[in-house]
């Protein structure tokens, strides 16, 4: 997605750049100093240890929320480990307050004139809506989508490629045409090319819940049970839709318009079509994180 970005002479005000006492960013409590410019973002907090215990040395740690930073470095390499929660709205303030450090002079309160490109990874999990996608492999997103309508809180706009997708999703899915707040966003091809060569690739859909939009019932019954099994059905040119997860649109759609690179790549632990669940997830997690941090 492209958008429109504040000039350099624009101040922001004290109630839109919200700061700590101590200067650091309001939700992640992060200074620039803290930041390196290759990030890993997960989800759970109790992934990031597993992360920086990796790392050859840990720089710092600081804690706020569910938000947990570990910044550190890894075969010469200094990556941020960061996690985000669950869903788009808690990944706007990720990647808001991850672009503000170091593209925005928290002194002077304006937009820096030289921009700062982060190179943004989502390690995650996911559940498979293709049968021959088992349990324990991995799915790198080339595309993903979502009706959770945060980039539309933006000045933005779909790429050449994005509007392709979305136009074809469209026309297939009369509940995605209805719904104004639907978009498509895209991954850094540099990135996938670089770290997911080995991986499958495909479209990935961002739910905006766990249990009813993701076509589980409890004691509520679920609309969208059959949708998951259409969704797995659609096919544009050599791709289709391989796996459902809460935050990779998000990731996408945000960092394009702030012109950081993402990608996100996810474990099988659930695979829709066959009803497997992963039974033994730890070891696939960290082999995914070591694969991450080599090609990084």
């Amino acid at each position: 997605m492209i958008a429109t970005t504040l000039n350099d002479s624009d101040l922001i005000a004290d109630s839109e750049l919200i700061l700590r006492p101590d200067g650091s960013l309001y939700h992640l409590g992060i200074k620039p100093e803290n930041l390196a410019s290759k990030i890993i973002i997960v989800g759970d907090p109790d992934r990031v240890p597993i992360v920086s215990t990796m790392f050859d040395d840990i720089e710092c740690k600081i804690t706020g929320r569910e938000f947990l930073v570990h910044t550190g470095t890894y075969s010469n390499k200094r990556i941020t480990v960061i996690s985000s929660g669950i869903g788009v709205d808690n990944i706007d303030i990720v990647i808001n307050e991850l672009d503000a450090a170091v593209n925005i002079d928290l002194h002077t309160r304006k937009p820096k004139k030289n921009h700062t490109q982060l190179e943004i990874v989502r390690i995650g999990t996911s559940g498979s809506l293709q049968a021959d996608i088992p349990v324990g492999s991995f799915v790198a997103s080339q595309f993903a989508f979502a009706i959770d309508g945060v980039p539309y809180s933006y000045e933005s706009d779909l790429t050449e490629i994005e509007i392709k997708i979305h136009e074809a999703l469209k026309t297939s899915f009369g509940w995605l045409r209805k719904n104004e707040n639907f978009y498509t966003a895209s991954c850094s091809q540099e990135l996938m090319d670089r770290i997911a060569s080995n991986c499958s690739k495909g479209i990935t859909a961002t739910a905006n819940g766990f249990y009813g939009p993701q076509g589980r019932s409890l004691r509520l019954r679920s609309v969208m049970e059959n949708r998951i099994e259409q969704y797995a059905t659609f096919k544009i040119d050599d791709l289709r839709i391989t796996n459902l997860e809460m935050e990779c649109a998000g990731i996408y759609s945000l960092a394009s318009m702030l012109g950081h690179k993402a990608l996100t790549l996810c474990v099988i632990l659930a695979n829709r079509a066959s009803k497997e669940f992963h039974k033994s997830p730890s070891a696939s997690i960290e082999s995914l994180i070591r694969l991450v941090l080599e090609r990084f």
